[in-house]
């Protein structure tokens, strides 16, 4: 009886000294930052530099590790059988009411470590104005080299201060001519940046560059998706920024403006649909000459968010012009897709057959091949109210925390790596590689526009510590290695967008903070002479002589409206919402009434109308893109990290940072 006496009171004695460390160190339960979960009572911990506990990880982040990271490891228990790891929030409901903000964050009877040193504290108002002008001086130093040395061509080189188009010489060079269409892409691309910034002698002047020397009447062959997103998208907007009775940015009315932006995109438009002809499958065509339509020798093979990521442009379009023509093959294409998910798991591949079905590429992830997709779902459904987009996007969403999210089920507190987003076939859900996007940096803020602001958090602290390591976002990173796969960044927003999106949901300085270290970093390693060059190496920081269009439509204008909190995009009382090359749109009840009385049966046209549908409305809609919709946030809360430091060190660590 005495040996079972002692084995007892050693257990007892073992418990009461973990729950002391519990206390002393702050590693319980915190009072999540949006939202609570249950208790963790796991003890085995990492000890980080400064001998503070960190949160137990796989074995392969301790030295010797053998088997890897627990995203290595398959989904839990019961993923396969659809259980959702977490219910996210619904748009239309909140995630900045009391209710989901904490008290304490970080260690207890601790002093500040250096996490909270440099990021806690108030971003001083002087300091976010510098902020705000060195992102708008970006912007001008790289839009007027542009004008001065490129245009009317598509894009500036900005090392040698010149223009470029489409490789006339080599056709099979898509890198370059899918995008380059030999229609002053960059300029396009860059006219609400110019109205949103208060710049309306530069906006007119541009608009009536457009309208006077862009033609789309040109012998050259574009990926449908560049074209949509990047000039369509653009027409639109500034065309919805001139027509608008209350202009909030400033006088950007033309004068004797007749539509003729609204005409522009309708005739793109209509010189894309070809690519919508002739497929078995309703999937169009990746590739279309302006001229001639869809190339005889055309591929096709066509990606996910290609053919699917059409609907806002060509929705706003249609709603605009009242010809359901453009939303309804876009819709189509849309559906056609959802109909080819695996009926095991509800993923999709990224490669497919458009006259076929058949997946060619069937990797299920986040990035590059998908990541628009799933953007597209939801702000279809955020502009237009159609449920049918809603369910499928809700569907998802129920998919990717299946299947693709790895790591521990809270991200701020618990045992076990962070949550990450992996890429599995989409048949049986089984790990495909072990690297990531810098496209997948978009879907933090994909996460807050639908209230799942805790997961967020996480996701953007793992593509913040990457840039960083390396001062930028390599193409590919293999998070395993420890390394990039693929070196180069063209000067991508992804991660720009996403640290916006969480500042407008938290208010939390650490995100101005993440935005000036970005903004130093390009600062520091992409300017050259004319412009701001995409590096060819991250770690080297050799550049390339390329600057994309997207840098001055998304890059800077995420980086101006993260420090100019005073933007009519926050203060006017009109919710705003981005495309997915940044174009900004205005939430509003002309966009969520179609012209045509009835929606679109699957298998009808644009003359056959099914069954009217659910449609919500515009007060069930709470678009979080405002200051206004989180100003109930504590201020005592919004000094405090979004994540805690051990979790911070930790993922430091993961990313070979520390």
């Amino acid at each position: 009886m005495q040996w079972r006496a002692l084995v007892l009171g050693l257990v007892l004695l073992r418990l009461g000294l973990h729950g002391v460390l519990w206390l002393v160190f702050g590693l319980g339960p915190s009072m999540g930052f949006y939202q609570r979960f249950p208790l963790s009572f796991g003890f085995q911990r990492l000890r980080g530099p400064d001998g503070s506990a960190s949160p137990a990880s796989g074995p392969a982040d301790r030295p010797g590790g053998l088997s890897g990271p627990s995203w290595l490891q398959p989904p839990a228990p019961g993923a396969a059988e659809g259980k959702r790891r977490r219910a996210p929030r619904r748009p239309g409901q909140g995630v900045c009411g009391p209710a989901h903000w904490g008290y304490v964050l970080g260690g207890r009877g601790r002093g500040r470590d250096e996490y909270e040193k440099r990021y806690s504290s108030a971003f001083p108002p002087q300091l976010r104005a510098q902020m705000r002008d060195l992102a708008r001086g970006m912007f001008v130093f790289g839009y007027d080299n542009y004008m001065a040395h490129a245009f009317p061509q598509d894009e500036l080189n900005p090392i040698h201060c010149r223009g470029r188009g489409p490789d006339r010489r080599d056709p099979s060079n898509l890198n370059i001519n899918d995008v380059l269409g030999n229609y002053s892409l960059t300029l396009v691309d860059a006219l609400d940046t110019l109205a949103i910034m208060g710049n309306s002698s530069e906006f007119q002047k541009a608009v009536k560059l457009v309208i006077n020397t862009v033609s789309f009447d040109r012998d050259s062959t574009v990926q449908v998706f560049e074209a949509t997103i990047r000039v369509l998208g653009s027409l639109l907007s500034a065309h919805r920024i001139i027509t608008d009775s209350k202009q909030p940015f400033g006088d950007m009315t033309i004068k004797d403006y007749d539509n003729e932006l609204l005409h522009m995109a309708h005739d793109l438009a209509v010189r894309l649909l070809p690519a919508f002809e002739n497929t078995k499958t309703g999937i169009p065509y990746p590739r279309v000459n302006l001229k001639t339509g869809v190339p005889p020798d055309s591929n096709n093979e066509t990606c996910t968010a290609g053919a699917g990521s059409l609907l806002v442009e060509f929705g706003i379009l249609s709603r605009l012009l009242g010809d359901s023509t453009f939303e309804w093959v876009a819709r189509r294409a849309v559906k056609a897709l959802w109909s080819l998910r695996s009926s095991d798991t509800g993923l999709l591949g990224n490669v497919v057959n458009i006259q076929t079905g058949h997946w060619v590429g069937k990797q299920s992830g986040l990035g590059a091949g998908l990541d628009s997709f799933y953007e597209y779902l939801l702000k279809s459904y955020i502009l237009f109210g159609e449920k049918e987009d809603l369910e499928m996007f809700n569907a998802a969403y129920q998919s990717i925390q299946n299947y693709l999210r790895r790591g521990r089920e809270a991200c701020n507190e618990g045992e076990g790596d962070p949550p990450l987003y992996v890429n599995v076939n989409m048949f049986s859900g089984q790990l495909m590689n072990t690297w990531i996007d810098s496209l997948q940096a978009f879907f933090p803020g994909l996460q807050v526009l639908i209230g799942d602001v805790e997961d967020a958090i996480c996701l953007h602290a793992f593509y913040y510590a990457i840039w960083k390591r390396y001062g930028a976002l390599p193409e590919r990173y293999n998070w395993q290695l420890q390394a990039p796969d693929v070196l180069f960044y063209p000067l991508r927003p992804e991660l720009v967008e996403s640290t916006y999106l969480l500042y407008q949901a938290t208010k939390n300085p650490f995100y101005l903070h993440v935005g000036m270290d970005i903004l130093q970093s390009l600062e520091k390693y992409t300017k050259v002479k004319c412009g701001y060059a995409t590096l060819h190496h991250v770690i080297d920081k050799s550049k390339e002589d390329r600057m994309e269009s997207f840098f001055l439509s998304e890059t800077c204008k995420y980086l101006y409206l993260l420090f100019d909190e005073e933007n009519p995009v926050h203060k006017s009382g009109t919710r705003y919402m981005f495309t997915t090359e940044g174009h900004i749109i205005s939430v509003d009840e002309h966009l969520r009434e179609s012209p045509w009385k009835e929606f679109f049966s699957e298998e009808g046209g644009p003359d056959q109308v099914g069954k009217s549908g659910h449609r919500p409305k515009p007060q069930e809609l709470n678009v979080i893109n405002s200051s206004s919709n989180c100003n109930r946030v504590p201020d005592e809360r919004r000094y405090a990290l979004p994540l805690k430091s051990i979790y911070m060190r930790q993922i430091d660590q993961m990313v070979g940072l520390i």
